[in-house]
């Protein structure tokens, strides 16, 4: 019998990434295969993000375009999954304009694929199945990871925070810790089958432990996981700036593998609109716990998340977020114009900021941000830095690509059969956003 193919298509963040990988593990336990060719494939899945429209429209995009080929093949499967399905009003838009879809299901039941594919080959109808209250954790569900020496792992789910902008408390429910033991155990697993690091996940990570019924914090899981022979590096996202505790700062300071990087959200430099956005502290506050940890951890990267064009926000509102970049010097940050996400509170809000002042303030923060970039690259020019080689680059298929503990990606030549290993590479080159060097 001729063995069934799928095709995962995912957007978003990590967390769908890693939803996408256990999907992948539950199929391919189905037996199916992978084929990244849509045209040959059994089951199409697309794992949907709501939290930037752009990637919302792509998938109606994408879903408009498999009409033709569901009805070329009758056979083939179309399914969709993720935060967009767990708002009501766009599965309605699912089932009223893309008929061809057969499945629906949320964030929340990914474990229930094969029920969900057995309801339809059984009804031959579209199966829609969404936990609208995400409260139960399932455990032993494994993923078909990416890559054999890196790794993601869950440690909550959900969001208590409401940030007025954001859709994720609906999407993903509130917050629920995962067991320590669970965790340390899937990392411990991982170790023994070669991997090297590990990123750990949340909404906010630094919240980790609160549902728990112990006393057990997230530096206290950094402790136990720095622990465990063969992980060699340990990585973590996302920090809400409010939770970060002096002792998670000095957990990072003390265990080997914790990595030199910190993903630290502003959002925005005004307190006036930090205030609005509900993000629980001010710029002095920010400013400070940055004080506080690089007095504490001297070369630590730091990369934060911007939003620009949030609603009231005024030229002096955004002057000081351009002041907090340029005091703070970040490594890296992921920029954002504002788009407006119904069912946040930031959606009903008046005084919406036009496109055309957006995209002028949005350059404008570029412009700011690279030549930062640049000099904060500069310092690892003629330097020996330790790289975890990744993969072959897309443009040169003699070059290797990797990344520092900090985070930063470097580009070399080598031989693929490098890929996993940790080597030391010396520093020719530097670049906005990449290092190039040499293998010693």
């Amino acid at each position: 019998m001729k063995s069934k193919k799928y095709t995962i298509v995912t957007y978003g963040c990590q967390m769908n990434e890693h939803d996408s990988e256990k999907i992948s593990w539950i199929l391919e336990n189905m037996g199916y295969i992978w084929t990244d060719d849509k045209e040959d494939s059994d089951f199409i899945i697309y794992n949907t993000c709501l939290v930037r429209e752009n990637a919302e429209l792509k998938v109606y995009g994408q879903l408009g375009a498999l009409k033709d080929l569901k009805r070329k093949n009758p056979d083939l499967i179309l399914a969709v999954c993720g935060c967009m399905m767990q708002r009501e009003e766009i599965r309605n838009i699912i089932l009223r304009k893309y008929r061809h879809v057969d499945i629906i299901f949320g964030t929340g039941n990914i474990h229930k694929l094969p029920q969900l594919i057995n309801r339809y080959h059984q009804s031959n109808e579209t199966v829609v199945d969404v936990v609208e209250d995400n409260r139960e954790i399932v455990e032993n569900i494994d993923a078909n990871r990416k890559y054999s020496f890196k790794a993601y792992v869950n440690v909550m789910y959900g969001c208590n925070n409401f940030c007025t902008y954001c859709i994720v408390p609906y999407t993903r429910g509130r917050e629920r810790s995962r067991e320590p033991e669970n965790i340390i155990e899937e990392v411990r697993s991982l170790a023994e089958r070669g991997y090297k690091e590990i990123t750990l996940l949340g909404q906010n990570v630094n919240s980790y432990g609160k549902t728990l019924s112990y006393d057990y914090t997230f530096a206290n899981l950094l402790e136990d996981i720095n622990k465990i022979d063969g992980i060699k590096r340990i990585r973590f996202m996302t920090s809400h700036p409010k939770d970060l505790s002096d002792e998670l700062i000095e957990a990072m300071a003390s265990l080997d593998k914790v990595c030199e990087h910190l993903h630290l959200p502003i959002q925005s430099g005004s307190s006036r609109i930090l205030k609005v956005m509900n993000r629980k502290y001010t710029k002095e506050d920010y400013l400070r716990l940055v004080e506080k940890i690089r007095n504490r951890i001297p070369d630590i990267a730091l990369t934060t998340d911007i939003i620009v064009g949030f609603p009231g926000e005024t030229e002096e509102d955004f002057n000081e977020t351009l002041e907090i970049v340029k005091k703070v010097e970040y490594d890296s940050a992921f920029t954002f114009l504002y788009s407006i996400r119904e069912g946040t509170i930031a959606a009903r809000m008046e005084n919406q900021i036009p496109d055309d002042i957006k995209q002028e303030r949005f350059q404008r923060l570029l412009d700011t941000l690279y030549p930062i970039f640049y000099k904060k690259n500069l310092k690892y020019q003629d330097k020996v830095v330790e790289v975890l080689v990744e993969e072959v680059s897309k443009n040169n298929e003699k070059v290797l690509t990797g990344r520092t503990r900090h985070g930063k990606l470097v580009h070399f030549e080598g031989d693929k059969k490098l890929i996993g290993q940790l080597v030391d590479v010396k520093i020719d080159n530097v670049k906005t956003f990449t290092l190039e060097g040499h293998i010693i």
